[in-house]
Order: structure tokens, then C-alpha cells, then sequence
């Protein structure tokens, strides 16, 4: 299907053979040089020669001008990075200084992988245009991601982004409830869990509790339930820790903060009850359950794993109410957490505890940096939505070359053995920050599982106070002295989250555990906290 002449072909093949053997050659050194050649080879083209020449100040300065506040840009505080190019678990800035990179999910099978590479400029080369023609790659594509998911979960809908994603799953949840003729005329409510972030549009963002505490935009809206975030280290039910002195945690002016439970399964059990009560009191009141959404693991909550049989006992009771189970794995999906293709399954117990969710969301991994999202559903929930009548077209998305991006990360995933990767490099990390933990005394919690790990910051083991200014202090050293670059996430600005690409190393985490008890041991105690700041990341 492609006009290139047998000459063009050869020479993109040359070329890309030299891409990947550079891509390997440069992990062992960053100079500036090297870091920029991991780009198609050959000069930029002269459309990009102005924006390349400008420096860091004229770039910020230039942002400043044109671009929102509202945009934020990572370690303001410290001064921001003006990164140039990347190559596997690196990120390198304009002066070619490299930068571990443990924050960046999105470039799932590592930056600037020379397969992805390959694959986008080829399709770049032959064809771009949208999903009103026939192309292999998007039905494909869709195969394989079907394919990868359980049982009916079979039918895919493309879009360009997470927010796109969980903004369609929504309005399948209504159509599905639409169709059934003893919820119609009721109002639909959907259940959503404290603390969740689902997107950026207006439908995202009114089930996105972490966005109802930032500035006066959003507020919950009256059919939306929060139910508390199922956090078993400082939630309401956390498990008791052998430190804790007593079962109740009293707060000083005598309100009952959290109740701790004696096991995960206890815990599970009290916080899936605030979803059936939920389903229970929207029913009461003549209303219909339209769906529960949740994040398989909840990354700007902390890093927070449902303890097993949670989803199962959410979903069963939100399916007797007559809605659906929406899965959202846009930032867990494709086997970061390593013992699981999807963060769902992470809480299955045996085989009569599975469950399988009504629709599934993807995004941030999924073309490797490219913009290419979808939303997998049952045949039955999309016939539902096309018994509306209205078409669904989005003119980007499933392009052919995001979906060539696409198939090329699945394929990399496989042959590169990544899931697998990321379930050794991930007990090794925890291992290795668990010795952390026992040397030094800031480390609450370590948890998840993979690529997908929180290590929450306490300045009491008791009471679980949480370090904030330390978390924001360690962020910003690691990485001015140390060249790390980390997220911080949680309620309380104290989670130092790991998700790294997927090709992160045994070395990469051993580089990265030992600058980090550095920064915590030598950098903190020495440190006026009040001078830093907020680090945004």
C-alpha cells in the first residue's frame, strides 16, 4: 500500500537499523551530542530551526507570554527544565545533562524507542488521515487490544486521550441505563471514590474529587456520590500496624478520624459498604445507579492498590442497582503493576473472586507518547449506545499513525519481555526501599506493586503526621544534586510515586534508591524547609 520506490524503503530501513543500534549504544553515556542524534537521522528540517536555537530563558519567557498560568511547569520552584531529548529511562536537558527519569508513564516502553520511532515515520510518510476509511491499523489495532483484555470485553472505541476515554465510558453508562426501560425518567447518579482524578472535561471532571479541592471551578455535583478512598495505610479503615496503640485514632479535638481494621479483608469489606449503602439510598430515593468509576490504581490519590475483593463487592452491588463498572486504566494499564496486564486484576483473589469490568479505559502508555486512547466495552453496552442513533466520529482519532505507534508499543511490550521487567525491577525497588525505611525514619509506607510504587513520607510513625515540606525538599534535590526526577502526589503532597518506563532497570533502581536515602540522610537534616517552597511536579 505504500508509494515509496524499493530505494526509499531501503534507506528508511538503513536508517532506522542505525536509529535502534544508537538507541542502545546510548545508554551508557549522555553527552549532549549523542542524546539529540536518537532523532531521525540527518539535520532538523529548516521549519524548526528558530524554535531550536532558542535558550532556556528565551523558551520560558516566550511561554510566559503566550501560554496560561494555569499550565503549570514542573520544579518552578528550583528553576524548570528545558529537556531536549530522551532515550530509554533518561531524559536529557539542552545542556546534555541526564536525568533519571522514574515519573514518565507515558513513554511506556522508554523514551525514544527506535521500533516506535520507525513505525510512526513510516506511517507518517505514507498516509495520516482519520477513521472514515479503511485502514489494517486501527482494525488491528483494536484486535489486539481486545485480545489482551478478558472475556466480552471486546469492543474498542478509539479517542486521543484519557479525558476523552472516561468521557465516552460515561455517556456508555447512560446510553446502557437509557435502554433499560425501568430506569427511564430517573436521575442517574454515578459513584465515584475521594480523592480520584478521571480527566479534564467538564463530565471527567465532576467525578474527579481530587479536582472539587482545587480552586473554586468545580464543586461535586448533586449526581455524583463520593465514597471514601479505599486507603489501608491512613484511610478510615486502615489496617492496624503492630505500632499502633490502640483500634480508634482519636483526632485532638476528640472526632473519630479512622477506625483501624484487624486485616486487608476487613478492610475491604467497610469500604465496600459505603458503596452498597450508596447504591442502596440513590434506589430508595427513585433514582438509578448509572456507574461506578474507579481508577484500577489510584496514582494521584498516593499510589492506592483496593485491597482484594474490594471491586468485586463495589461492582456486584452496582450492577444489582443497574449500572455498570468502569474500569480506568489510563495510568496503570499494559502491565506496569507486572504481576497483571490491568490494575483490576491486582485485587482478584481466586478465580470465584474475579472480576471483569463492564468497560475498560486506556490511554497515557498506549502509543507510547503519542496521542492514542480507548475505551473497550461489551457488545451488549455498545449496542446500547448505537440504538441512540448518533454516530461517534472523533476526526483524530485512531489515526494511522497513532495506531501504528500502537502496535508497535504492544509488540515491543511482548518481545522486550516488560510486564516481566517491571514485576522484577518492582520487588526489587521494594526491597531495596523497605532497607531504606528500616535505616531512616521518614518512610511511612512503601506500596503497590511493579513500576507503580508510592513511598509516603511521615514525620511520626504514630500518628502518621505527614512530612510535606521534607517530600517537597527531597524532590527538588534529587533532582538539582542528583539528577532523579520524581513525582509527588496524595491528599497530602508527602507520596513520592514511581512509574517509570517500563525498560527501568535493576542498576536504574539501585541509582535511584541510593541517591534517594542520600538526599533523606546527608541533604534534609541540613535544610531550611521554609526557604524551598512547593516543588510542582
Amino acid at each position: 500500500m505504500s508509494d515509496a520506490s524499493p530505494l526509499q524503503s531501503m534507506l528508511a530501513f538503513v536508517g532506522t537499523s542505525l536509529l535502534a543500534r544508537r538507541w542502545v549504544q546510548l545508554s551508557s553515556r549522555s553527552s549532549r551530542r549523542a542524546a539529540r542524534s536518537i532523532g531521525a537521522p540527518g539535520a532538523p528540517p529548516p521549519s524548526l530551526a528558530e524554535s531550536l536555537s532558542l535558550g532556556t530563558e528565551e523558551v520560558d519567557a516566550l511561554r510566559a507570554q503566550h501560554m496560561s498560568n494555569s499550565c503549570s511547569v514542573s520544579y518552578r520552584n528550583t528553576g524548570p527544565l528545558h529537556i531536549a531529548s530522551g532515550y530509554k529511562s533518561r531524559l536529557v536537558d539542552i545542556n546534555g545533562v541526564s536525568y533519571l527519569d522514574t515519573r514518565n508513564n507515558v513513554a511506556h516502553v522508554g523514551h525514544g524507542h527506535p521500533e516506535i520511532v520507525r513505525a510512526a515515520q513510516y506511517q507518517m510518510q505514507n498516509l495520516q488521515t482519520n477513521t472514515r476509511y479503511l485502514h489494517p491499523h486501527a482494525s488491528l489495532l483494536a484486535k489486539k487490544l481486545a485480545d489482551l483484555l478478558p472475556g466480552p470485553l471486546e469492543v474498542v472505541f478509539f479517542v486521543n486521550s484519557g479525558s476523552e476515554a472516561n468521557d465516552l465510558a460515561l455517556r456508555l453508562a447512560r446510553a446502557h441505563g437509557m435502554r433499560h426501560s425501568e430506569s427511564e425518567g430517573k436521575k442517574r447518579h454515578i459513584i465515584t471514590i475521594d480523592h480520584a482524578y478521571h480527566g479534564h472535561t467538564l463530565a471527567t471532571l465532576d467525578v474527579s474529587p481530587y479536582k472539587h479541592r482545587q480552586g473554586r471551578e468545580m464543586e461535586c455535583p448533586e449526581y455524583v456520590t463520593r465514597v471514601p478512598c479505599p486507603d489501608v495505610y491512613r484511610g478510615l479503615h486502615a489496617v492496624k500496624r503492630p505500632t499502633q496503640p490502640s483500634a480508634r485514632s482519636e483526632s485532638s479535638s476528640g472526632e473519630t478520624e479512622r477506625q483501624y481494621c484487624e486485616s486487608e479483608a476487613e478492610a475491604a469489606e467497610r469500604y465496600a459498604s459505603y458503596v452498597e449503602r450508596a447504591c442502596e439510598e440513590i434506589t430508595s430515593q427513585g433514582h438509578a445507579v448509572s456507574a461506578f468509576l474507579m481508577e484500577g490504581g489510584m496514582s494521584v490519590a498516593g499510589v492506592i492498590l483496593p485491597p482484594k475483593s474490594y471491586l468485586r463487592r463495589c461492582a456486584n452491588a452496582v450492577r444489582r442497582a443497574g449500572g455498570v463498572y468502569v474500569a480506568d486504566e489510563v495510568q496503570t494499564g499494559f502491565g506496569r503493576l507486572g504481576t497483571c496486564t490491568w490494575a483490576f486484576q491486582h485485587s482478584n483473589g481466586d478465580e470465584s473472586d474475579e472480576i471483569v469490568p463492564d468497560i475498560v479505559t486506556v490511554g497515557k502508555p498506549f502509543g507510547n507518547g503519542m496521542p492514542l486512547a480507548a475505551v473497550v466495552t461489551t457488545r451488549e453496552i455498545a449496542s446500547s449506545f448505537e440504538a441512540l442513533g448518533v454516530e461517534y466520529f472523533n476526526t483524530f482519532a485512531g489515526s494511522p499513525v497513532c495506531c501504528a505507534a500502537g502496535l508497535a508499543m504492544i509488540d515491543v511490550l511482548s518481545k522486550e519481555r516488560l510486564q516481566e521487567n517491571a514485576s522484577a525491577v518492582g520487588e526489587h525497588l521494594m526491597e531495596l526501599l523497605r532497607g531504606v525505611q528500616a535505616r531512616c525514619g521518614w518512610i511511612g509506607d512503601i506500596r503497590g506493586s511493579g513500576l507503580f510504587l508510592g513511598v509516603e513520607f511521615v514525620r511520626d510513625q504514630e500518628t502518621l503526621e505527614p512530612a510535606t515540606k521534607e517530600t517537597s525538599f527531597v524532590c527538588s534535590v534529587l533532582k538539582d544534586k542528583y539528577k532523579v526526577l520524581t513525582s509527588i502526589d496524595g491528599p497530602n503532597e508527602n507520596v513520592l510515586v514511581i512509574k517509570p518506563p517500563m525498560v527501568f532497570s535493576r542498576d536504574d533502581a539501585e541509582l535511584f534508591v541510593s541517591r534517594l536515602e542520600q538526599a533523606l540522610v546527608e541533604d534534609l537534616p541540613t535544610t531550611n524547609l521554609d526557604e524551598l517552597g512547593t516543588t510542582p511536579t
